[in-house]
């Protein structure tokens, strides 16, 4: 038992640590990997909010003399980070079990002084005395582990994400308001080094500010509302602010030096504050009560799952038994819970999981403290037995999770985007808005690794920010050549609408749509051009965006491509792009999955209008190969003449 007291976090953490590296994805995977990959590996400027400690440390932790590529340093980094926020955790369990007490009645003899003198009665007696080692850290092995194998904690864990890292901060910064909070000592001390932790905290991810309803309710606490406890607030907003600002001046120091990786272009304190305070994001924020209920009825449904439904078994009495142990602390985790949830619920992303994960590590110490419960007030039943039951809540928990977590097969979004910057050649321009599925990835293999440095890759979407031109211009710098008066009415007209006045929308979209087709016609000359399939069937068709007269697309291995409008037949060369596909599928892998399987059949019909039935065949081919399972349509079938 010495030796667990003693190395209790080390042990919890390295099998952790252990187990992410089983799930630790090889590559990038979906969404923002790519582009926050790239930012670390060049000391680029990320999306907002900048994410400027996360950038730096990662670009420290890449330069490392290890034989590995830079997108597997970043990824390996997430699961480090994640694995010192279970450490870190384990060191708060213990503050908190060891400063709960549980309530023990015992009974005495009563003394009554009489005529006799004689022993009259017992009266019953109730103290408060400290939880026993055994329940100490059995608490804290089967809350700890219970947490770090949820599901939405785990999966931080796998690949480059700013949230392993606010994982570790807000971990860090639970950990040091508990200390302030039961530490008689050190004075105006202990809360600067809180004041030090939440700067570090802000200048990661901006949700850090969910822990702050807590936080000022154990403060208060502790130091009451007085004329000195106003004050310490004081010294603690000096070395806050500093703090945060000295770090965040990597911002526009980085942006004025013209990164390839430039989001925002925070050069400036318009540009800054913009990005600082993530702007572009903010219209899905409290948006509406329908989204906000669609977020709860989210959460809800979905909060079981994350603990496999058997942690829900230990987190429902920790619950009630927290303000048994300690109501101050009781009360802190429950302000911190139901705030998390409720700010987060009014943010209209799909990706929502990760907002909620402070909540999540509140659960994981409202389980600490259903296995104390469960440990103190089930004495008839053999400790070994019930030590087993959590050993077997812990590997189910796990066992459940490790498939949802499981990222270490994943390759298919590096090998889709190979296949999309392969199809094409040396310097083409590809326009669209893929960012989840190969957008954000190419900014990584581009700009790293050194994939077809010379393709001009333009997000559609990104086109509608002003910052965004002057990196398509650093990169590229005639791609405007021709429609410079569009681009700048266009940005003209911006100014009102990113600085959140009036702004006239018809001119917007009117100069917008002029410089897409605009480009092409000036750039068609001297570059291919290719269109993503997303906008081909959306805005395309929709006329949203319009080819110059005489030109037409044709579909392209993965892409489409922009030829003239002639009879003229339009090699598109051997699909010999291989992806590797998971097991599992999931909404961004059986996407990627269906715009594959469509472009492959749109180019086998084109090749068979064509006349070149060999070249059809081939495509065919290639679909029931990667496909072998997946049906074609009648119609299909019919105009390739399949049986």
């Amino acid at each position: 038992m010495e030796l667990l007291k003693k190395y209790y976090s080390w042990i919890i953490t390295v099998i952790t640590f252990i187990v992410y590296l089983f799930t630790l994805a090889p590559s990038v995977v979906q969404i923002d990997s790519g582009e926050l990959a790239a930012v670390q590996s060049t000391l680029g400027i990320a999306h907002p909010t900048g994410y400027p400690l996360f950038t730096m440390l990662g670009y420290l932790f890449v330069q490392l003399p290890l034989p590995f590529s830079n997108i597997f340093m970043s990824n390996l980094l997430s699961a480090i980070f994640c694995s010192a926020g279970i450490f870190i955790f384990t060191k708060s369990l213990h503050l908190i079990l060891t400063n709960s007490f549980v309530a023990i009645t015992t009974e005495t003899e009563k003394l009554v002084k009489g005529k006799s003198k004689k022993k009259h009665g017992r009266e019953k007696l109730t103290e408060l005395v400290p939880l026993t080692d055994l329940v100490i850290y059995s608490g804290i092995f089967a809350g700890s582990l219970i947490l770090a194998f949820s599901k939405t904690f785990w999966f931080q864990s796998t690949s480059v994400e700013v949230y392993s890292l606010h994982i570790l901060l807000i971990n860090l910064i639970i950990y040091f308001v508990l200390k302030a909070f039961v530490n008689e000592n050190e004075g105006i001390k202990k809360w600067l080094i809180v004041a030090a932790v939440l700067a570090l905290g802000f200048s990661n991810h901006m949700t850090t500010l969910l822990v702050i309803p807590g936080l000022a309710y154990i403060y208060f606490m502790k130091e009451s509302f007085s004329k000195d406890a106003v004050i310490r607030i004081g010294y603690m907003l000096l070395l806050f602010f500093p703090l945060l600002i000295i770090i965040y001046s990597y911002l526009p120091i980085r942006a004025a030096m013209a990164p390839a990786l430039n989001w925002g272009n925070p050069v400036d304190y318009e540009h800054f504050m913009r990005h600082f305070m993530g702007k572009q994001y903010q219209v899905w924020l409290f948006s509406s009560f329908d989204a906000a209920g669609k977020q709860f009825n989210y959460f809800v449904t979905n909060y079981a799952s994350e603990f496999s439904y058997a942690g829900l078994l230990l987190i429902l009495p920790g619950i009630f038994y927290s303000f048994k142990l300690n109501k101050h602390i009781a009360r802190f985790l429950l302000v911190t819970f139901l705030f998390t949830v409720l700010y987060s619920i009014n943010y209209d992303i799909n990706d929502i999981d990760s907002y909620f994960l402070l909540a999540y590590i509140v659960s994981g110490v409202w389980a600490t403290f259903g296995i104390a419960f469960i440990l103190t007030r089930l004495k008839n039943i053999k400790r070994e037995f019930i030590l087993a039951g959590l050993a077997v809540v812990i590997l189910l928990n796990a066992g459940i999770n490790f498939t949802k977590s499981d990222q270490s097969d994943v390759y298919i979004y590096e090998d889709y985007t190979k296949a999309v910057m392969n199809s094409v050649e040396d310097d083409a321009i590809i326009i669209g808005y893929q960012w989840d599925y190969w957008l954000s990835a190419s900014y990584y293999y581009q700009n790293v690794e050194g994939v077809k440095p010379n393709i001009t890759v333009i997000d559609k979407e990104l086109l509608r920010r002003s910052w965004y031109y002057d990196q398509l211009k650093n990169a590229s710098p005639n791609l405007f050549d021709g429609v410079e008066n569009n681009v700048y009415a266009f940005l003209d007209a911006l100014v009102p609408f990113e600085r959140g006045g009036k702004y006239n929308s018809q001119k917007l979209e009117t100069n917008y749509q002029a410089i897409m087709t605009g480009l092409v016609q000036n750039q068609i000359a001297t570059r291919p051009i290719y269109l993503g399939p997303e906008l081909v069937q959306n805005e395309f068709r929709n006329r949203q965006f319009v080819l110059p007269q005489g030109y037409k697309i044709v579909p392209h291995q993965l892409m489409f491509k922009v030829v003239p409008d002639t009879n003229t037949y339009f090699e598109a060369g051997i699909p010999e792009f291989s992806i590797r596909y998971p097991e599992e599928d999931n909404f961004y892998t059986g996407s990627i999955k269906r715009i594959v399987k469509e472009a492959l059949l749109q180019r086998a019909i084109y090749e068979k209008y064509n006349n070149k039935p060999e070249k059809s065949e081939l495509y065919i081919n290639k679909y029931k190969t990667d496909f072998p399972d997946a049906p074609i349509s009648a119609k299909v079938k019919q105009i390739l003449n399949l049986k």
